[in-house]
């Protein structure tokens, strides 16, 4: 479980480990299923039996043939100094102001740092951003943390560590089981503050009965 929202998070380069996360993830040779989640939100239902993911609003970035990916997007942990962001990765920061917002992102792989951010961005990145339908994109690159601090990076963000996954199939029983219900993504229920309402307003989503 994370901390209070107003814990404060000191970031360096220990604890933000920039990996090939787009390595890990795969993407897989599989076709997706034709009711892939990838790009919409995954929202626990009031009966979710486990109890790490009760009250959760996930953002999946990845549901195919070999499983799924996603970041809970309603978790805060608190907030990090740009400053301090940029001189854990071993750049320059003492000139910068600004913070930017850190989350818990699932129980998976907790030390992995991320930002999760509009797609507007995109041409600071490279091959550490993964694309995502929706006009998101998920990135381990350093350029787009350093274009949020100067100014000119994506128009929304948010840090994310950890992730959540699921094994092929596993998501699918889950879903037929009624563990989550499966609601629209907007910049709002992605990146919109008010956290503590953010799983109630995506349950009010929900196309379908319980």
């Amino acid at each position: 479980m994370v901390g209070q929202r107003n814990r404060r998070c000191s970031v360096t380069a220990v604890t933000l480990v920039i990996v090939l996360f787009l390595g890990r993830v795969g993407l897989a040779d599989e076709p997706p299923p034709p009711d892939s989640t990838a790009g919409q939100l995954l929202v626990a239902a009031p009966t979710m039996p486990d109890v790490r993911f009760a009250k959760s609003v996930i953002y999946m970035l990845t549901h195919d043939g070999a499983g799924a990916l996603g970041v809970i997007v309603n978790r805060p942990m608190g907030e990090v100094s740009l400053a301090d962001l940029l001189d854990g990765l071993g750049l320059q920061g003492e000139a910068v102001e600004g913070r930017l917002g850190v989350h818990y992102g699932g129980p998976v792989e907790n030390d992995l740092g991320f930002v999760l951010h509009t797609d507007d961005g995109a041409d600071q990145a490279d091959e550490f951003t993964l694309g995502v339908a929706g006009g998101f994109a998920l990135s381990q690159d350093v350029a787009v943390v350093r274009a949020i601090a100067g100014g000119t990076g994506p128009r929304l963000s948010m840090m994310v560590f950890g992730y959540a996954g699921w094994g092929p199939g596993q998501l699918e029983t889950e879903l037929q089981r009624h563990d989550w219900l499966v609601v629209p993504a907007d910049d709002d229920m992605v990146f919109g503050a008010e956290y503590d309402s953010k799983w109630s307003r995506a349950l009010d989503r929900r196309s379908v009965d319980l």
